[in-house]
């Protein structure tokens, strides 16, 4: 198995692309520790997972808390001793166009997208190193890569922040045997999205976009976490990898 023995922290972990995540891990012999808001879907995807004699554990998480990001990694060292892998998924995408966008929505964007990565990897840097390294992975997106005809200005400035991150910690840390990549997909066939593309018109433009001709599934995402993650990218690093059909090669 890819990641045997490797404990394994996902935020955003409880449903979507972060239970997507969360379930190869487990497949691949990992130690998982699902973080979320969203105690019910989180206990339950655990039970689940444990239930194929996988070793998992639900946190309670607000990313953009710093005291629960403290206790989430005081737990996972008190219970595994170490963190090989951190995860960055969870994330909000307040769709509202620059010029009609509150300042609440605003800050909550900032908040749980960027301030909430550079907490997690914070608190998970002195652990990783304790550990003799470790793999920093962050779900960013297209958008930040490129600007996006149908997303909207906050959404591309976060991601955007999200893949300098990346980059910054991969040149700083590698001294420490600790890596950081973040993975690019292009829209994925969520239920999130699924409702959200109900409108033909939309879900063609979507499409339309993408060379290969259908929307990022949660496993072809997921299994690009697996592979950074895992041994097989012990050389990879500071890497933006798109996972998105061709959309960005245009």
């Amino acid at each position: 198995m890819r990641l045997a023995g490797k404990v394994t922290l996902i935020t955003g972990a409880a449903q979507g692309i972060g239970a997507a995540i969360a379930r190869r891990f487990a497949a691949e012999g990992a130690m998982v520790f699902i973080a979320d808001l969203k105690a019910a879907e989180g206990r339950a995807l655990a039970a689940e997972l444990e239930a194929t004699g996988t070793r998992v554990r639900f946190v309670a998480l607000d990313v953009s808390s710093e005291a629960d990001w403290a206790m989430a990694l005081e737990a996972v060292a008190a219970q595994a001793g170490r963190l090989d892998v951190l995860v960055s998924n969870a994330g909000v995408n307040i769709r509202e166009p620059i010029e009609q966008m509150s300042e609440a929505s605003l800050d909550t964007m900032l908040a749980v997208n960027v301030k909430g990565t550079f907490l997690g990897i914070k608190h998970a840097l002195p652990l990783m190193r304790r550990g003799g390294g470790g793999s920093i992975l962050i779900n960013s997106s297209i958008c930040g890569l490129v600007g996006h005809r149908y997303t909207t200005e906050a959404y591309v400035m976060v991601k955007g922040a999200l893949t300098l991150l990346a980059k910054s910690i991969a040149v700083r840390f590698a001294k420490d045997n600790i890596r950081c990549n973040s993975v690019h997909p292009s829209t994925v066939e969520t239920a999130q999205v699924r409702e959200m593309l109900k409108d033909p018109q939309r879900r063609d433009e979507r499409l339309a976009e993408v060379p290969l001709g259908r929307l990022a599934g949660v496993d072809d995402v997921a299994s690009a976490f697996v592979y950074l993650a895992s041994d097989e990218a012990a050389f990879v690093n500071g890497v933006a990898l798109p996972v998105d059909g061709g959309l960005t090669a245009g």
